[in-house]
């Protein structure tokens, strides 16, 4: 796989984790009752988990985007 394939396949994978896991968490959230649909609450919610992805995904982007020896 090229460097620049194996790139976008890696990005593509944590916007694919971002997703579903700020999906899961807004659910359980709105279906609670802890905020309404819209509000800025849930944009912070989207907005937390991304920020988390990002810190995650450059952590760990050395054991998977490093070229083989």
């Amino acid at each position: 796989m090229t460097p620049t394939l194996k790139g976008v396949a890696y990005v593509s994978v944590w916007v694919l984790l971002w997703g579903t896991a700020s999906s899961l968490a807004d659910f359980v959230l709105l279906e609670r009752g802890a905020y309404d649909a819209g509000t800025v609450a849930q944009a912070i919610t989207f907005g937390s988990y991304g920020i988390a992805a990002v810190v995650l995904a450059v952590r760990l982007s050395g054991r998977f985007l490093t070229p083989p020896d």
